[in-house]
């Protein structure tokens, strides 16, 4: 790959910087300064290896910003920018995507949850977000993802996964493999909701992590980034990520960590969530958001546990047992999550 032929696809000029963003784990990003221009852009590798039709991605992202424009979203839309032969995706000499895009000046992104206050903005913003999206004509949204949301799919996997492993592997995952098949059927009431379309279909942005809102340098939100997972399903799953991403008070590497879980965080998370939903969703979507953030903590454990078994091939790891500590980490939460819940329904109770 010749990066500076790629660069000159989309600016003519020599007088640029370039400096890689390392943040994200699938894309190759880089902040791209013309200095002629003295404008900045996100210079972006699409990996073709998960998104392999980045024409889709490409597609949706137009089909997003036109809903946000045709309903006056109020924050700042991250806009596609045309090569110079006026194309949205150019190919290196590897035959690999690549696009540019709109850059926010005087932004700011936050890895983890910083404070309930910033959490709280952030949760509110991706419930406007959603709100905003989610018009009565749904657009032709398709799948960057195929099968991404296919609980079904990902516990067939796990059960592979665990008869094929190699027997060091399952030895070193027992414990955790008793404990995750003991909520084998925790997934069984979303998969049945969705089959019986007792789930209502919308867009949904299927990575709400904090680090996907830009702020300004007062924490005021200024904009949603990275579209490449948007898809149509059900929200429940924005919310079960949401509190997955939001509530763990250590990093998901860490596979000691006790009490992980923050019940201050959820109250916050779930309050902002609801702030411009409350009165869009269905009965049967708000009374499951408790259920939703167990299956969504479930399911990635899920994932990282099954990574493991199959050899880690999938999740990048920087030692042997890296997605074991992921996969502890995950249930630690999710235990944390049940027994505030379950104290919760007790206080309700005795009420």
């Amino acid at each position: 790959m010749d990066l500076k032929a790629v660069v000159r696809q989309f600016i003519d000029t020599d007088h640029y910087s370039l400096i890689p963003i390392t943040d994200g784990l699938i894309n190759t990003t880089y902040l791209l300064e013309d200095r002629d221009q003295k404008k900045k852009f996100i210079l972006q590798k699409i990996n073709q290896n998960v998104f392999q039709r980045p024409e889709i991605v490409i597609n949706n992202h137009l089909m997003i910003n036109e809903l946000l424009r045709s309903n006056n979203y109020q924050f700042q839309i991250i806009e596609p920018i045309p090569c110079l032969t006026h194309q949205l995706l150019v190919r290196d000499t590897n035959n690999e995507p690549w696009r540019m895009l709109s850059f926010v000046e005087n932004s700011t992104t936050f890895l983890t949850t910083p404070s309930l206050e910033i959490a709280f903005e952030a949760a509110k913003t991706f419930s406007y977000f959603l709100t905003v999206i989610n018009t009565e004509q749904l657009p032709a949204i398709e799948d960057t993802l195929p099968n991404f949301l296919n609980f079904e799919k990902r516990l067939a996997d796990y059960k592979n996964a665990l008869k094929d492993a190699a027997p060091h592997l399952r030895e070193n995952a027992r414990t955790e493999i008793e404990i995750t098949n003991q909520f084998l059927s925790l997934p069984d009431k979303w998969i049945q909701m969705e089959r019986s379309n007792q789930l209502p279909r919308r867009i949904i942005h299927a990575d709400v992590k904090i680090s996907n809102i830009l702020f300004d340098q007062h924490h005021n939100p200024l904009a949603v980034i990275d579209l490449d997972t948007m898809m149509i399903s059900t929200i429940l799953y924005d919310f079960g990520t949401m509190i997955q991403s939001y509530t763990n008070t250590t990093h998901e590497d860490d596979g000691s960590a006790q009490n992980n879980f923050n019940p201050e965080m959820y109250k916050v998370v779930k309050e902002g969530f609801l702030f411009h939903l409350k009165e869009k969703l269905t009965s049967e979507e708000s009374d499951h958001l408790d259920y939703a953030a167990q299956v969504a903590i479930y399911i990635q454990e899920l994932r990282f546990l099954t990574d493991y078994l199959n050899g880690s091939t999938y999740y990048s790891i920087t030692y042997p047992e890296h997605n074991l500590d992921r996969t502890k980490n995950q249930l630690e939460l999710l235990k944390g999550l049940r027994m505030y819940l379950s104290k919760s329904k007790e206080s309700l109770e005795n009420q």
